[in-house]
């Protein structure tokens, strides 16, 4: 059935936005959101191959429909979802295919070349980069429109692709400043690390997996030592869960930093920002980040940043306006940058005015720049959408 003439029906490729949550899945919750917000009255079928319901918190549309894939055996899921979404293609003829993930585009190429329905899809970051498969190739370069979350991922894909720079936009990552508040430090975290109000801190939020060891933890374990000769106090406190943990903590045990290193696990989503106002320097001095939402959240907080100068970090902060960028593999420039940070000599004075640093990050990177952004999208493809907000 065709989408009615003066409504658009798009169809959203999603891997899973509720059960799961990691950036992609925060991403494409809040496209989803702003695409109701500015758009209303179009018509939205997602699909989500994870999922297998929807979120209590998630308000849901009159005009939004979910269809979920992730009650289905996983060796049988790629097949199923696959079918399920060129089926719906072809019987419901949506104006727009979002294929969320570039292990879609096939599918959607495929559908285009039968039925001439266009497709967009996102590229995030290491998925990416490097991208051998002649599918994926083929797909990306016949989809009509690539957001991208940064200009690195951007860049790359250009020069590795050779793609045209004109069909590729930006699409930044967005956070919720409500919930990433400047406040002093909790007395309950600092009771509960046994710390003293003075007392240096640096924070890394990451899951602890084997395929997360780029976000940087170990060099900044590393560099530990180095930064105790001048900040004996220091204390670094991990946040995050995984694998990878008993590997981590051999690590400490053997740079003896196990008085000045906390494992904190698994923390609650609402305790996020009292860790953060709980450190004074946040820093993940990664190499394969495709944009890093978590470095948002940290300025929103009014705190100094530290990042790797090699990936998405670039765009989160700004080129270096909004945080320190090093080079993520040497352990003495990662030191001797915390070390800076730390005494207040870096040489960047809007990181410690935290008020000026969290209403710059939200300038850039809120949610209304975010739909500012994704309006000018549609205004530039108005033969797909109609009757928006913009």
């Amino acid at each position: 059935m065709p989408a009615l003439a003066n409504q658009t029906r798009l169809h959203l490729w999603f891997p899973n936005i509720f059960e799961f949550k990691g950036g992609i899945q925060t991403y494409l919750a809040v496209l989803l959101d702003a695409l109701q917000c500015v758009c209303p009255d179009h018509r939205y079928d997602i699909f989500l191959k994870h999922d297998t319901r929807v979120s209590s918190e998630f308000s849901l549309s009159v005009n939004t429909r979910f269809h979920f894939a992730g009650n289905l055996p996983l060796s049988l899921r790629t097949q199923a979802f696959a079918l399920q979404v060129i089926g719906q293609g072809l019987w419901k003829r949506p104006n727009l295919v979002i294929a969320a993930h570039l292990n879609f585009t096939p599918a959607a190429y495929w559908l285009k070349c039968v039925t001439g329905i266009s497709y967009w899809t996102i590229a995030y970051g290491i998925e990416a980069w490097n991208i051998q498969r002649p599918d994926l190739r083929r797909a990306l370069h016949h989809a009509d429109r690539i957001l991208s979350i940064s200009s690195y991922t951007r860049d790359r894909l250009i020069k590795e692709q050779n793609l045209d720079p004109s069909k590729i936009s930006l699409l930044p990552c967005t956070f919720d400043p409500s919930r990433f508040q400047i406040a002093s430090k909790p007395v309950y975290l600092l009771k509960r690390y046994n710390l003293k109000p003075e007392q240096p801190v640096i924070l890394t939020v990451s899951r602890l997996a084997e395929a997360k060891r780029y976000k940087g933890y170990d060099r900044i374990l590393e560099a530990l030592p180095q930064i105790r000769q001048t900040l004996p106090d220091v204390h670094y406190i991990i946040v995050g869960k995984g694998k990878d943990q008993p590997r981590i903590e051999q690590l400490i045990a053997q740079l003896n930093l196990q008085d000045c290193v906390t494992l904190a696990g698994f923390i609650p989503d609402e305790q996020l920002s009292d860790y953060h106002n709980l450190s004074d320097v946040f820093a993940m001095p990664s190499k394969r980040e495709g944009f890093g939402i978590v470095y948002l959240e940290a300025l929103a907080c009014g705190k100094p940043t530290l990042g790797g100068n090699q990936d998405g970090a670039i765009d989160a902060l700004c080129h270096g306006e909004l945080g320190a960028l090093v080079d993520p593999d040497d352990v003495d420039a990662i030191a001797q940058t915390l070390i800076q940070i730390l005494q207040g000599t870096y040489p960047n004075p809007l990181m410690y005015q935290p008020e000026a640093l969290r209403q710059a990050v939200i300038d850039r990177f809120g949610f209304d720049r975010f739909k500012h952004k994704l309006v000018e999208l549609i205004q530039s493809h108005s033969d797909i959408f109609i009757s928006c907000n913009s």
